[in-house]
């Protein structure tokens, strides 16, 4: 039955009762056993189509979710069928001398959407005033360690230059060169964030998944070491460059390889698993995807996962998936996540091939 015929039929099956129709806004009248005795035009126009609006207790149920409120106050509700949002007022009234339950729902939907969207302006101005207390910190510090870092690079420079010509062991040449590899991609992040903070155009260019995986992992060994998992490249070889600037996937990667390995603490040593992989999926974009057998992540913590500022750790400012993602779409990519079978988490991204992104 099309919504007009249920309109219809609903007028011809109630008595009318003609003050209704002065009342500007939705308004029915019911007995007392809860049976509609009488509907304006406006109310059949918009509850008509709802085969519980004949009833008080059925439609009032269907409203509220169930919950139960006190009928002297108004009740701001959601109408499942048109999403609409009203206000119910009950008063009481008599006609021909029979008691009535008066009900008025009054169109709210402009005020719920105004403030839904002045908390999204707040929240967003919010997330804007923070970050850019972030950004000022972030040029600060950025300063203040780069002068200690290229310190120690010519420290090491120095040191490798006396071992080379005093004939060293091997072991201790080769510990420095990891140091100095070190401490440079620690200056080359440092410069990047002081670029960003500039707002300066990021690099971008053709970039192999495989030496930027190799990098972090590599920054990531020892930490992974202490924590006595295993850690699994299935990076495919045919994986194309990606049109990128490697700094800062490299963080982002980097971000998602330390999130797994500090997932997997509680998780028993011989379970502690942590895989990269990297294929061209359906769209033809370079995926990568790093998978973990932590505890994985509530329904409630996946809805606000990359939310700025939400943060499931004690010591945590809630910022780095959020940046994360930024950096990701600005690569024209997306940053995402889904539970692992077997137990655990998949945080994953993608990046366009570098003929597609040029």
């Amino acid at each position: 039955m099309s919504p007009a015929a249920a309109r219809k039929k609903a007028g011809a099956a109630q008595g009318a009762i003609p003050l209704l129709e002065a009342v500007p806004f939705a308004c029915a009248a019911y007995a007392d056993d809860g049976v509609l005795v009488s509907a304006n035009r406006r109310f059949n126009d918009e509850f008509a189509a709802l085969p519980e609006h004949r009833r008080r207790d059925t439609l009032l149920a269907l409203l509220r979710d169930g919950a139960l409120d006190d009928e002297a106050e108004p009740a701001e509700v959601r109408a499942p069928h048109s999403g609409r949002w009203y206000a119910l007022h009950w008063g009481q009234a008599e006609h021909d001398g029979r008691p009535l339950a008066l009900l008025t729902a009054i169109d709210i939907s402009e005020r719920i959407e105004a403030l839904d969207s002045h908390k999204s302006q707040q929240e967003k101005l919010l997330f804007t005033s923070r970050m850019m207390s972030v950004g000022e910190m972030a040029a600060t510090l950025a300063h203040e360690i780069n002068q200690p870092l290229a310190a120690i690079v010519n420290y090491l420079n120095g040191s490798l230059r006396l071992v080379d010509q005093a004939g060293g062991p091997a072991q201790v040449e080769r510990a420095l060169q990891a140091a100095r590899t070190q401490a440079e991609h620690a200056a080359a992040v440092i410069s990047r964030v002081r670029e960003f903070v500039r707002a300066r155009e990021p690099r971008r260019d053709a970039q192999d998944m495989h030496a930027m995986a190799a990098t972090v992992l590599e920054l990531l060994r020892l930490e992974a070491e202490r924590q006595q998992l295993r850690i699994d490249v299935a990076l495919s070889d045919a994986l194309p460059e990606v049109y990128a600037d490697r700094v800062m996937v490299e963080q982002v990667l980097l971000n998602l390889v330390k999130n797994a390995i500090e997932a997997m603490r509680g998780t028993p040593v011989a379970k502690r698993e942590l895989r990269v992989e990297g294929r061209v999926n359906l769209d033809d974009e370079v995926e990568i995807r790093v998978c973990d057998r932590g505890t994985g992540l509530s329904s409630a913590e996946q809805d606000q996962l990359f939310s700025p500022f939400f943060t499931t750790k004690n010591d945590g400012l809630g910022i780095g998936l959020a940046i994360c993602r930024s950096i990701i779409e600005y690569h024209k990519g997306r940053l995402f996540f889904e539970p692992r079978e077997g137990g655990g988490s998949v945080f994953g991204f993608t990046l366009p091939r570098y003929e597609q992104g040029r």
